[in-house]
């Protein structure tokens, strides 16, 4: 904690983005600013007119190489700034064709560096001390650049560990400082004049200065890497590297060396005989958690920032650029995915209330229609078989119709699922994030006992005051998939909520459903005994009407063995579980001898008591002939 402190204290100077303190410094300067904005608007306006020349030609496809080329080239010209925004583009397989995506991914680390005699200054006058009383050894080049600054590789003198060494770019505070003055009056103008873009680009400006400046404090990186860390420790498949305070600063950040491979190569991956679909899936798998469990999370997972160990771990690097989910939203994303599969248009519009999508006073009525219409379409699949493209593409076209601002954590969760779900496709066409994500919406579904997500359990597994126990069935399937699954977990939740003061709708649809499975238990059992007979007994059987109350129609008797089939099924899920242990069962046990419990199985017993009734008197009544019961039971 001492050595922390002292790192801040090194880090005390830092900038912090302020748009006033922009605004005075460079409102000031307008021959500065005039030749900065003549600077961008020539080099990306050469781009669009080339790539305009080669549409009116024909040769849009033929030249796109050429100009993806270009395009990388011009961003490395302009800048820190646009450096970060080919990034971003770098990892949208859906805005940009193949060619456009190899090239900008480039701009991760393969970035033009700074003189070596500047980065090694910059060290000992940050850390106040000669650089070979440091380190015993260190890179005489860097070993990647990065858009804020260059790595090296090193050995730490005092305890022989190697180490990366982060220096930052000189000057770079002044770059970016007026690009985002010129960025953020062009927003000006798109709130003014742009009516198609409904959300407010000078406050998504804004937010994406304020992340920018804080990767230039390399000291609120090293903290961010150190809660991430935390969170992580005990994640056997993903790795983080620990930080080394002593010799960070504002300017300078010293980590752990991580041996791997970067996820988009591929080929060498794969040579080490590690499958890059397994470690997208922990990476998918690792995001979700962050997303929607801790809140906190890696807000730039670009394929230069995700390694593979030879161990087989992820390990995440770089992180300057974090985020955080609210618990409001985090909530409300799982339980929109349950109104998404139940096709509940009206929840799912009420939903964008809690993302802080729309606000209070703002109708939804009329949002439903544009819901319905676009995932009546794209539901022909199931949720899970979706990619993750259509739906961010499909709500797209519904949120540019209506008032909606997206809140700048849920366009980052965005780009964090897209970089992935980029990655897995460059292995697989036909991966589906969604797929990959189900097993987690699955757990938190059945072991979560948050209320809210206790409802959306409910919500999804009755309808119309039935059960439905495929659906208890395939997220038993999909939870299972999760390592942290626990059939405890799920069990008592869903126990405590059923015997709570507010759990009588609840207990009402359950006597219900207890009531009918029993009796598909019962008759399924006599049915099955029955079907196992020689045929002569079943003969002797059914002439001497002794089939009891059993005898139903073809119908029930298919549906009474399906349900006791699936039942028994989700008891096998259940008892098959990892850490599944007989014992779980004894706090239920206990639970049920609480007054609510008994009352409860009392007016269980009595619904079969009379369902029993009903069938032996219907029995009585119908009195059906021998070839009428040779035909029902056969």
């Amino acid at each position: 904690m001492q050595a922390e402190a002292r790192a801040m204290a090194r880090a005390a100077n830092a900038s912090v983005y302020s748009p006033a303190l922009l605004a005075t410094k460079y409102g000031s300067r307008p021959i500065k600013v005039l030749r900065r904005a003549l600077e961008i608007f020539t080099g990306l306006g050469s781009f669009a007119i080339n790539l305009w020349l080669d549409q009116l030609n024909g040769l849009a496809i033929r030249s796109r190489r050429l100009r993806a080329v270009e395009l990388r080239q011009t961003f490395t010209r302009l800048g820190p700034t646009f450096v970060k925004i080919g990034q971003g583009l770098s990892t949208r397989p859906d805005l940009c064709p193949p060619e456009y995506l190899e090239e900008l991914s480039e701009l991760q680390d393969a970035l033009p560096t700074f003189p070596d005699i500047e980065a090694f200054s910059c060290i000992e006058r940050e850390l106040g001390r000669p650089l070979d009383s440091i380190f015993s050894a260190i890179s005489a080049s860097p070993i990647a650049a990065a858009s804020l600054g260059q790595v090296y590789k090193a050995q730490l003198k005092y305890s022989g560990q190697l180490v990366a060494v982060k220096v930052q770019r000189p000057a770079i505070e002044e770059a970016i400082g007026l690009d985002f003055y010129l960025i953020r009056g062009l927003g000006f103008l798109i709130n003014k004049y742009v009516d198609i873009i409904t959300s407010d680009a000078v406050a998504l400006i804004d937010e994406f200065a304020r992340r920018v400046y804080q990767e230039l404090n390399y000291v609120q990186e090293g903290q961010n890497a150190r809660r991430f860390r935390k969170l992580y420790a005990n994640k056997e498949d993903v790795l983080v590297p620990d930080i080394f305070w002593d010799y960070t600063s504002g300017k300078v950040l010293t980590m752990e060396w991580i041996e791997g491979v970067k996820l988009n190569e591929q080929d060498t991956i794969e040579r080490q005989g590690l499958k890059v679909l397994d470690l997208v899936n922990t990476g998918i798998q690792c995001s979700l958690r962050q997303l929607l469990e801790y809140g906190y999370f890696h807000a730039d997972p670009h394929p230069g920032n995700l390694l593979a160990t030879p161990e087989g771990k992820l390990a995440f690097l770089d992180f300057g650029m974090m985020s955080e989910t609210p618990e409001e939203a985090r909530l409300a994303i799982i339980g929109h995915i349950v109104h998404l599969v139940n096709r509940d248009y009206e929840a799912m519009a009420r939903d964008y209330y809690a993302l802080d999508f729309l606000a209070p006073d703002v109708d939804v009525s009329p949002i439903v229609p544009a819901l319905r219409n676009f995932f009546d379409d794209a539901l022909t699949l199931t949720v899970s078989e979706l990619n993750f493209k259509t739906i961010v593409d499909g709500l797209g076209a519904v949120l540019y119709q209506f008032p909606f601002n997206v809140p700048a954590y849920y366009a980052l969760i965005l780009r964090s699922l897209t970089v992935l779900e980029g990655l897995a496709l460059y292995a697989d066409p036909n991966f589906k994030v969604l797929a990959a994500s189900y097993p987690y919406f699955a757990k938190r579904l059945l072991t979560d006992p948050n209320p809210y997500l206790r409802d959306a359990l409910i919500e999804l597994l009755f309808q119309d005051g039935r059960f439905r126990w495929n659906r208890l069935e395939n997220l038993l399937v999909q939870g299972k998939k999760d390592r942290d699954f626990s059939a405890e977990d799920a069990l008592q939740p869903v126990l405590k909520l059923l015997l709570g003061q507010d759990g009588e709708p609840l207990r009402v649809l359950v006597v219900k459903e207890a009531v009918r499975v029993t009796e598909a238990i019962f008759f399924g059992t006599l049915l099955e005994s029955y079907n196992s007979m020689p045929v002569f007994m079943r003969t002797v059987i059914a002439n001497g009407n002794m089939t009891g109350p059993f005898i139903t129609s073809i119908a029930e008797q298919e549906s009474m063995m399906e349900l006791r089939a699936q039942v028994f099924r989700i008891w096998e899920l259940l008892r098959s579980s990892e850490n599944f242990d007989p014992a779980l069962l004894q706090p239920i046990l206990q639970v049920l001898q609480q007054p609510e419990a008994r009352s409860l199985g009392g007016r269980v017993f009595g619904g079969i008591t009379q369902r029993l009734a009903a069938r032996l008197l219907q029995q009585v009544l119908r009195s059906p002939t021998p070839s009428t019961l040779s035909t029902s039971i056969s």
